[in-house]
């Protein structure tokens, strides 16, 4: 059958890049709404590449968003985020995208969905995966969203304009609470060893290990980790116990391939970042290697850091035992493959537990193209 073709966009939003779609153009039963996704990215893809599609075989480039009316009524929009696995027939509704998060605001602008006068904007996004809000703040001009800045995303080339991302009450995304087992440290059985992580779910739910533990340094280029397959795949099964642990699955095997994502953490140490700078100890404050959809990132994904930055602030977490100063109210600073993501947050003891107000970040976003993506088919007859 003819291919169809529907209208869409393509943005970066901080480190990662996706399609925007209107919720108006997309099939509303999920079963199509995934087909067409899975063709329009080009997976499943055996080879990793994604060349049959926009997907750039990797976790951080094969994503997708959908914006439409808000049905909250604290929001402008509703933004669902679509994970759309390499490699197998997998769309992963289960979490947020942070990075894309930075884009939904100006495409919310420039498409018309939002009004915004000359000057600094304010567009409330509703994040429909995790049921939280965002508050997107940046620059306009002429009534679209400007691009153009002195803001710079390491892992990312160039400069661009400031997006300021409010994450507000950020706990609890998609498990019972910011800590959802209840403790800050979990004593995590894996062959018959026991792994100490903090298990918390701040913008998305992160399972925390000691690099040490993990047999890494925390210094590691995301390719030395993926060639160090027992390392792998011990982190793969740290993963799904944690899963289960915070109520992601009721089995190892029924832990999704979104969330928990599963992070290495250590204290500040010098290392070189992808594109060849050194990083001293004394510019960073934690050190974290996080793997996203069963590859190791070669950033950290801004929910991860969002995540990380509140537990660094929650007394006997891991993280915790490992940021190297006490930041107080100032952002903490975490080092990852690409360089230096600065993430500030919010938190405090409440009862026996603790409570994250809001955390914050910077990223930047630009409109790459516009106008229709070929995807095959929805339906049997060929029509969207």
């Amino acid at each position: 059958m003819t291919q169809i073709f529907i209208p869409a966009v393509f943005y970066r939003g901080g480190s990662s890049k996706g399609l925007f779609f209107h919720a108006r153009h997309c099939p509303r039963d999920p079963a199509a709404l995934e087909r067409m996704l899975l063709s329009a990215l080009g997976s499943p893809d055996p080879y990793g590449r994604q060349l049959d599609g926009m997907g750039g075989g990797t976790s951080s480039l094969s994503k997708a968003v959908i914006i439409g009316p808000p049905t909250h009524p604290d929001a402008d929009v509703d933004y669902t985020f679509a994970q759309v696995a390499v490699d197998r027939p997998v769309v992963d509704w289960g979490a947020n995208c942070g990075n894309l998060s930075s884009a939904v605001g100006p495409f919310a602008v420039d498409e018309g969905l939002v009004r915004a006068a000359d000057g600094e904007a304010l567009v409330r996004i509703h994040q429909v995966n995790t049921k939280k809000i965002i508050h997107a703040r940046f620059p306009v001009r002429n009534g679209k969203a400007v691009t153009a800045g002195d803001a710079a995303v390491d892992g990312v080339a160039g400069t661009g304009a400031p997006i300021a991302l409010d994450f507000l009450d950020p706990g609890g995304t998609v498990t019972s609470g910011l800590l959802p087992t209840g403790q800050v440290i979990e004593r995590v059985e894996v062959d018959g060893r026991i792994f100490e992580m903090s298990l918390v779910d701040a913008s998305n739910p992160v399972a925390f290990v000691a690099a040490e533990d993990a047999g890494l340094t925390g210094s590691e280029h995301p390719d030395a980790i993926e060639g160090n397959r027992e390392a792998m795949t011990l982190l793969d099964r740290l993963r799904r116990a944690a899963g289960v642990r915070m109520g992601l699955g009721s089995t190892p095997d029924g832990v999704g391939l979104a969330n928990p994502k599963i992070a290495v953490v250590s204290a500040p140490a010098p290392f070189v970042t992808l594109d060849g700078r050194t990083v001293g100890r004394e510019a960073q404050d934690i050190a974290i290697r996080m793997l996203s959809m069963e590859r190791a990132h070669r950033a950290v994904t801004l929910t991860g850091a969002m995540c990380l930055a509140v537990a660094c602030r929650i007394e006997g977490s891991l993280p915790h035992g490992l940021c190297s100063r006490d930041a107080g109210t100032q952002a903490i600073r975490i080092g990852h493959p690409s360089g230096i993501v600065a993430a500030g947050a919010t938190v405090f003891p409440r009862g026996e537990g603790w409570h994250v107000e809001s955390g914050r970040v910077y990223r930047t976003a630009r409109r790459l193209m516009q106008g229709e993506v070929a995807v095959a088919p929805f339906d049997g007859e060929g029509k969207p």
